[in-house]
């Protein structure tokens, strides 16, 4: 008998549970995964935690979580990332992540978004951990 694959590509996980969702939620996720690759096209898609999306590039920048009522988009390091457009609308209370809720028929701000996902990349690429100068 063949051995199955142990395990489906994130990419194709995450098809899957958009197509799963088939409504508002669905489009939306999707929407937000198109935004997320045009603002960072090396972007590296991951499943964790019992079915999240997550996107990293040179660390994590967001999860893509689905409720009944909200597809929520939390920034593993928002508090850091600078918001002018004031998308972040959820998780604001902490010292790391902020996140953004989007419900049925809101409308997404694209270039914000892609604004705070590149920022967020940036963000991971600092030197914050390792400086790189020398005296």
């Amino acid at each position: 008998m063949a051995q199955r694959p142990r395990a489906r590509s994130p990419s194709r996980l995450i098809d899957a549970r958009i197509k799963e969702l088939d409504d508002w939620r669905g489009k939306t996720l999707s929407h937000v995964r198109a935004l997320i690759k045009q603002a960072v096209p090396e972007v590296v898609e991951e499943w964790k935690w019992r079915g999240v999306p997550v996107w990293y590039k040179d660390g994590m920048i967001c999860t893509g979580e689905t409720y009944k009522s909200a597809v929520k988009v939390t920034f593993a390091k928002g508090a850091s990332v600078d918001d002018p457009s004031g998308l972040f609308n959820s998780s604001l209370e902490g010292n790391t992540r902020r996140a953004i809720d989007f419900h049925e028929g809101d409308e997404i701000d694209e270039d914000a978004f892609k604004t705070l996902i590149r920022a967020a990349a940036a963000l991971n690429r600092s030197p914050a951990r390792k400086s790189t100068t020398s005296t």
